[in-house]
């Protein structure tokens, strides 16, 4: 992580104090169990097992890797790992950015100018640190359709000139005015974005009908087991079911009707003040982690610090949905599926014809659930599906030493969610979601994030990007790690490839890290390159092939050595936990996304908080900030700051990618 002086909390959630305190069993002690039992290996770290299978050794050259590994379902020629300014994606391909933070998407939105940034320019603008991107195709289009992207957060120590200051040799950061506080609420939310292809290149159809942006006050309405519950009422909505905007939206989803997923995750920073210890909320907040105060928007708003309305917090943390086809539309959020540090809901159409959504609750020692709607898919009729999300069953998962998974109802009055342990609606139940999930005994887990299922294969892939919490007493050859800084995926098999089934298997797919160094415990397999390891797996995507690709947060010269980017890993036969690096991201940047357009000929990918650090590379040695970058990516012109932007990757002369 950065040793950066400025204010990152939210992104750097993993270094957070504990939220989950309950005695459930972590997924490491699981792994361990599981496979100490079965013989597989034993002791401590059991480096010599390791080394005999994962070594320096066994290791191929960077060379002989970009010939395609035997069984692989990717042929590319492989990107060098390394850090620097700019982007890198692998030969033969090209990197061409689509769409920067303040670029403007309507046809009467001005240019974008750093030094005259004000709230009304940047709702009209693309917002800051892209994080999910979607598509949904126009008239069934793969060269036309609509792009959508979530706005996570923002980076004012990279977007506002003047704010940083030198004093001493230490860097200090003003409070942030009124202005710039607006600024940011607009710069957040989403953006819905029609693209078009031309001539092999994507470009923006700035007069686009569908084109919005969503910001932090755009109207929501709240539906769904918590919308009207007195635990939602605030002194502006005295109805529990209108709340104004959307924060810190991560990953997110496209439904199988074309709607639109923002899912909101880590809320606590946005909250100030103080909440009584007595108060009927406290509990709840602080399994929240709430009020953390990293923004500075309660100094200015009421409705952000909780000590004038202590209920506001419980509006927040939901998925939300948005009908793209109507940009007057208001965005609902939908309450049945629980509240959380939500990271994505990726959807499938299981076997019965409901529809499932896999959630990650983004934190060290949290869970991985799923929803199945009550109702069916109707692939006829859209207007049949747009209320689906309102009923249905929320699972929590328990992962068990033999290799099953139960997904465990959140259902109020069965088990122990009932009124005597504070549960006295399925609004209660949704509203303390995680401590719903602590009654039932799930599984904690190294920080889930997206949760992706792939019909291809029947598979569901789970990103867990990391636990550095995880004590010594956990350690165990065959788990991730004590003080876990590299992540590991976990692939689920739902019985009989039914993806509302309530049970399964489970395996690890891969233990990320250095594989070169035994002692890390990696398990990419022997074809992988030096350049095609990586660490904190974060976003990922299934392209039609069925082909897992990786994005990653937290690679950086002092981790790894290298910058995030986008992996592409084979799951299949031979070649099952080959990884190969396809594209990397400048200095001190996220890799989000990814996506790829329906016809695989396209990959859009999101560059999130570019510049951001610099302390711990050597080609840059302090911190970073709008005066003085670490990078001036994607513009690299003297008088535009870093900018945070969705790229679009072709192949040179067209045709599918990796193949």
């Amino acid at each position: 992580m950065s040793d950066s002086p400025f204010k990152t909390s939210l992104l750097e959630e993993a270094d957070g104090p504990v939220r989950n305190l309950s005695s459930n069993a972590t997924m490491g002690e699981i792994i361990a169990t599981r496979f100490s039992r079965r013989g597989l290996m034993k002791g401590a770290l059991a480096v010599s097992a390791i080394s005999a299978t994962v070594g320096p050794v066994a290791l191929l050259t960077a060379e002989r890797a970009n010939a395609q590994a035997p069984g692989s379902a990717f042929s590319f020629k492989e990107v060098e790992a390394g850090v620097d300014a700019d982007h890198h994606v692998a030969e033969g391909y090209d990197a061409d950015v689509l769409l920067r933070w303040g670029d403007p998407i309507f046809a009467d939105a001005p240019e974008f100018d750093p030094l005259k940034q004000s709230a009304a320019a940047q709702a009209k603008q693309f917002g800051y640190n892209n994080d999910y991107v979607g598509y949904i195709p126009i008239e069934g289009s793969a060269e036309h359709g609509l792009l959508v992207v979530n706005h996570e957060y923002t980076n004012p120590h990279l977007m506002f000139p003047g704010l940083v200051t030198l004093a001493e040799g230490k860097v200090q950061m003003k409070p942030l005015t009124k202005e710039q506080v607006d600024i940011e609420m607009a710069a957040h939310g989403g953006a819905i974005v029609e693209i078009r292809k031309e001539a092999g290149k994507w470009q923006v159809v700035k007069d686009g009908k569908l084109n919005r942006r969503i910001t932090v006050n755009t109207e929501m309405e709240l539906t769904g087991p918590a919308a009207g519950h007195d635990r939602l009422k605030t002194n502006a909505d005295a109805t529990g079911t209108k709340v104004f905007g959307t924060i810190n939206n991560c990953a997110g989803g496209v439904t199988p009707w074309g709607t639109y997923i923002m899912a909101e995750e880590n809320i606590h920073g946005y909250f100030g003040g103080e909440l009584p210890a007595e108060h009927p909320e406290a509990g709840n907040y602080k399994r929240m982690g709430i009020p953390e105060g990293s923004y500075e928007w309660s100094g200015f708003y009421d409705r952000f610090d909780v000590s004038k309305e202590p209920n506001e917090p419980n509006r927040f943390g939901w998925i939300v949905e948005v009908d793209v086809n109507d940009p007057n539309s208001m965005p609902k959020k939908r309450t049945a599926l629980g509240r959380f540090k939500h990271e994505g809901a990726e959807s499938i159409v299981a076997k019965d014809g409901r529809v499932v959504f896999y959630l990650g609750d983004d934190e060290r020692f949290d869970y991985v659930y799923k929803f199945v709607t009550k109702g069916s898919f109707n692939p006829n009729d859209r207007a049949a599906n747009m209320d689906l999300l309102d009923e249905g069953t929320l699972y929590v998962a328990k992962f068990a030493e033999d290799g099953s998974v139960m997904w465990l109802p959140l259902v109020q009055g069965e088990g122990p969610l009932t009124a005597e342990n504070g549960f006295q609606s399925q609004a209660d139940v949704v509203i303390e979601a995680r401590r719903a999930g602590d009654l039932l005994g799930a599984t904690k887990m190294d920080r889930p994030e997206d949760v992706q299922p792939n019909g291809t294969n029947g598979k569901v892939y789970v990103m867990l990007t990391n636990n550095t919490k995880r004590k010594d007493d956990q350690i165990d050859a065959a788990n991730p790690r004590a003080a876990n800084a590299f992540g590991h995926i976990i692939e689920i098999s739902e019985d009989d490839g039914n993806f509302s089934a309530t049970k399964g298997t489970w395996e690890v797919l891969l233990k990320c890290g250095d594989p070169s160094v035994a002692e890390v415990g990696a398990s990419f397999s022997t074809a992988t390159t030096a350049n095609g390891w990586f660490g904190m797996p974060d976003n990922c995507a299934v392209d039609s092939a069925g082909r897992l690709w990786v994005a990653t947060d937290g690679n950086s010269p002092k981790a790894t050595g290298r910058t995030d980017g986008l992996w592409a890993v084979d799951t299949e036969g031979e070649a099952r936990a080959t990884s190969k690096l396809f594209y990397r991201v400048p200095v001190g940047a996220e890799m989000c996304g990814p996506l790829f357009a329906p016809d695989d000929e396209t990959a859009f990918v999101a560059v999130q908080h570019p510049g951001d650090g610099g302390e711990d590379w050597e080609g840059f040695g302090r911190a970073s900030y709008y005066e003085d970058l670490s990078t001036r990516w994607p513009d690299f012109k003297d008088d535009m700051p870093v900018r945070p932007a969705v790229v679009a990757i072709t192949r040179q002369g067209g045709g599918k990618i990796a193949v």
